[in-house]
Formats: C-alpha cells, sequence, structure tokens
C-alpha cells in the first residue's frame, strides 16, 4: 500500500489512507488507498489538511491525508541560496538548485539539495514541470535572469508559492515589463517580490532565513506576509517522507508503526507524524521525542508481532509535562499497529 502511495505522491496526487479499526482492538483493521479524484474533493475532505478520527457503533474510523512532497525549486546557486538551501532542508523541503554556471551549480556546493541541475534556467524550468504543489525561489545574478525565469513560469501551472529576490525598485521595473508584456494583474499578485519576510535582514544567512519563513507561513497558514494573522491550514499534517519510504521497503521484518491520530494544544508533533518501531529497538521517524515517546516505543515493541492494534494517549500537560520535563505540553493521540 506505501509503495502505490508513494507512485501516486511522486505523480503529483494527494492521496488519503482510510483505517477502520475496531475500538475494543479484537478484530483486524480494514485499510484502504484512496488517490484523489479532484482538488476540490479532497480539499472538501481535509479542509484543514489535518488526519480526521470518528467513532460510531464501536470502530473508529482514521483518514489520513498525503500531500506530493513539498519541492522548492531554487533559481540561482549564490550566497543566498547557500543558506537557503540549509534552512530549507532542515524544516523538510525538498530541494532542486539550478544555475547555469558549473562552480554554482555542482554537488559539492549544495549537499543538502536533492538535484543540483547546471543549465540554462529556461530549459530546466520545462524539464522541470513545476506543479501547483511546488514552492519557487527565484534568487538569479540579474534582471535579464529574472525575468526569463518567470515568463516561463508565469506561462505555466503557477506554482503554490512563487518569490524572487530583489529592491523594490528592481521588482516594480519587472512587474511593469511584465505587464506591458500581457501578462495580468491577477498573475502577478501571486509574486512575492521583494522575497522574504520583513525581520531587516542584511547577511545571506538572515536573508535565508527571512525566506524560509514566508515559506512555511505560505505552508502552514496559506499566508505569505506577518502582518496577516489566519487559523487556515493548507497542509497540517506532520508526515515524514523518510518514514514513508521505510514503510515502502520490502524485507524489513517484524516491525510496527505509531501514528499520531489527533494532538490538542503545544504537543511536540502534530497529527500525522509517524515513526517505524524495530524490536531491536532501532527507530525511523519520531512523535516528539522524550520520556513519553519512550513509553510509545516500549508499548509498540510489546505489540509487534501479535498482529493488533492499541490506542494510547501521551498527556503532557500539567504535572505530568513537569515531572517528565517537558517544555511543551498538551495530549497526543496515538495508534500503534503491529505490521509484521
Amino acid at each position: 500500500m506505501y509503495q502505490k502511495l508513494l507512485s501516486a505522491l511522486k505523480a503529483g496526487t494527494c492521496c488519503q489512507i482510510l483505517s477502520q479499526y475496531a475500538k475494543d482492538a479484537g478484530k483486524p483493521a480494514e485499510k484502504r488507498f484512496l488517490p484523489s479524484e479532484s482538488e476540490e474533493e479532497f480539499a472538501a475532505l481535509f479542509p484543514n489538511g489535518m488526519t480526521t478520527v470518528e467513532e460510531a457503533d464501536g470502530t473508529v474510523t482514521v483518514r489520513e491525508p498525503f500531500y506530493p512532497e513539498e519541492r522548492l525549486i531554487i533559481l540561482g546557486g549564490g550566497h543566498v541560496a547557500l543558506a537557503l538551501v540549509e534552512f530549507a532542508a532542515k524544516v523538510g523541503f525538498t530541494v532542486t538548485v539550478v544555475d547555469d554556471r558549473p562552480s554554482f551549480a555542482n554537488a559539492a556546493r549544495f549537499p543538502q539539495a536533492r538535484h543540483v541541475i547546471c543549465d540554462a534556467f529556461p530549459k530546466a524550468i520545462k524539464e522541470l514541470q513545476i506543479t501547483a504543489y511546488d514552492y519557487v525561489a527565484i534568487l538569479t545574478r540579474g534582471h535579464r535572469y529574472d525575468l526569463d525565469c518567470l515568463r516561463i513560469i508565469l506561462d505555466g501551472t503557477l506554482p503554490y508559492y512563487l518569490g524572487m529576490i530583489g529592491s523594490k525598485r528592481r521588482v516594480s521595473g519587472i512587474r511593469e515589463m511584465l505587464m506591458a508584456e500581457g501578462c495580468t494583474k491577477d498573475v502577478l499578485s501571486r509574486l512575492c517580490a521583494p522575497i522574504g519576510l520583513h525581520i531587516g535582514a542584511l547577511t545571506p544567512e538572515e536573508i535565508g532565513i527571512s525566506i524560509v519563513a514566508q515559506l512555511i507561513s505560505k505552508r502552514r497558514l496559506c499566508e505569505v506576509t506577518e502582518a496577516k494573522k489566519s487559523n487556515k491550514i493548507l497542509n497540517g499534517s506532520d508526515v515524514d517522507f523518510e518514514v514513508l519510504k521505510e514503510l515502502a521497503a520490502e524485507d524489513k521484518g517484524p516491525r510496527a508503526v505509531v501514528t499520531v491520530i489527533s494532538s490538542k494544544g503545544p504537543t511536540p508533533r502534530k497529527a500525522g507524524a509517524k515513526m517505524v518501531v524495530y524490536p531491536t529497538g532501532q527507530l525511523v521517524g519520531s512523535i516528539g521525542g522524550g520520556c513519553s515517546e519512550h513509553g510509545v516505543i516500549l508499548r509498540a515493541r510489546k505489540l509487534i508481532g501479535t498482529g493488533t492494534y492499541e490506542f494510547f494517549t501521551v498527556d503532557l500537560t500539567g504535572d505530568v509535562a513537569e515531572e517528565e520535563g517537558m517544555v511543551c505540553g498538551g495530549i497526543l493521540t496515538v495508534l500503534i499497529e503491529d505490521i509484521t
């Protein structure tokens, strides 16, 4: 099932796994993999992008949404790109860097990037086949290259996020040129330029942080400015693609998977977070660390090989959190399943 899931996500299709469990854990779980037929239908099912849990007649139904991997395409391999790649990779983006200069586009310069492409910007953009789930940051070395990139991007499927570095004067001039070429205000309104949240950033590292902050704002709040405040979340799922790849791998032997299915309060991980537990104690992924995770791991190891599952509540509020030395709080509900 997880192999099908990864294949569908790689093709740009949103998917869900629908699982039904008897609350007393006496019956085998029933699971179905369901690729979405339309983005509108999927958005209606998961308006907050979060796992949903329903209970009726002794059956617990869990719907887990999965979205295509968040690809950040960085056009330009200069100093800001160096910082941006590092920080963006750390917060979960799959990074691709493009530059037409060999000395600026090589794996040694960007070890944390998934792909580094040395080619002309227009050609590389066409071959990357930008989707509506992509994030694109234009950080080229000059006005002409910015325009080359924008003309190609704005003429195709618009990415979920599009930002461009540059002074207000430079950005204004580019907008005017594109409008003179027939680009509409509505399309240009999708361009975040100058790129990054306004935090007074000066150094490449500070600018990189301001851009990553804007990417996170767009990812979690559907926003790109610090002035707006909203609780709307596009993709609230906390899923880790490395865990999905581990689950899709064959011949891994007995193991259990732990999934956060709901959270309340300031918990370390949110719904969708997964962790694979092996009998030896080897782990892939995390549900937040600390003593509470350790307790879940012990329960998961006992469950391996039984063919059963268990719902478990981790309480990090009040005295419990203080005793365990946790600085967060809240309550996590996790599902522990044997997948031997």
